[in-house]
């Protein structure tokens, strides 16, 4: 620990109750109490999780504006959802996931489910989340967003919306998750990035296997993305 205190130069921010409190991780007991944070948000999490049913988690960007044609699909994708007896979860945002709240709660409520956290930026608490939970942490956030969803949904979007797909992607080639739909929704966004993934890293280089081309599907409606939903079954966490 000696070696590694001298290269600290800045003291973080430890989130909590009330205003955030300046801890300095030069000592273990500091340390503890960042660990026990994290632990929280994780039980909080996890906790809030278990009392919901038939997940499917929509992921795309928080900056698209509410007239953009993947926004309204997104709108409609969740009202068939919802209608089905699904429940939504977004990230809780704007963008794609008030979109995707907004479809979800105009047929129930109940089944718009946001799982937040504060940016810098443009991120907030969607009108259209019924039940949420507000984490501190981005890690801690990802793990909920995947955790026991029965399909994953990529809308276009940032860095954000792709560190979610091919995590997740990761998770499934590598058998650490169970094989779940992954269905990525706008093909003229996602086909370039497929489209290298086959030519560059399968063909050219060959460090993918041509199999795992097959872990996810490209659609551009509603309707299609549905069609590899609804057959899906619930599942335990990871």
């Amino acid at each position: 620990m000696a070696k590694i205190n001298k290269k600290i130069s800045k003291i973080p921010v430890l989130p909590g109750p009330g205003p955030e409190k300046r801890i300095s991780l030069q000592k273990m007991s500091d340390i503890t109490w960042r660990i026990f944070r994290i632990m929280s948000e994780f039980v909080e999490g996890f906790e809030f999780l278990s009392k919901l049913h038939k997940e499917v988690t929509i992921f795309g960007s928080a900056r698209l504006d509410h007239q953009n044609s993947w926004c309204k699909e997104a709108e409609k994708l969740s009202r068939i959802l919802v209608k089905h007896g699904f429940t939504v979860i977004t990230g809780g945002g704007p963008g794609i996931m008030e979109a995707a709240n907004k479809g979800a709660y105009s047929v129930d409520p109940n089944k718009s489910i946001g799982i937040n956290i504060q940016l810098p930026t443009e991120q907030r608490i969607n009108p259209y989340v019924k039940k949420s939970v507000g984490l501190y942490y981005f890690f801690t956030r990802k793990v909920m967003l995947a955790a026991s969803a029965q399909a994953y949904i990529f809308f276009p979007g940032g860095y954000g919306t792709a560190d979610e797909f091919t995590e997740i992607l990761c998770l499934i080639q590598t058998g650490k998750m169970q094989k779940t739909p992954m269905i990525l929704v706008g093909k003229d966004f996602w086909n370039p990035l497929i489209a290298w993934f086959d030519k560059t890293m399968s063909k050219k280089y060959k460090t993918v296997n041509p199999n795992d081309l097959k872990l996810f599907h490209v659609v551009d409606t509603a309707e299609q993305a549905f069609k590899y939903i609804k057959g899906s079954h619930e599942r335990t966490i990871f």
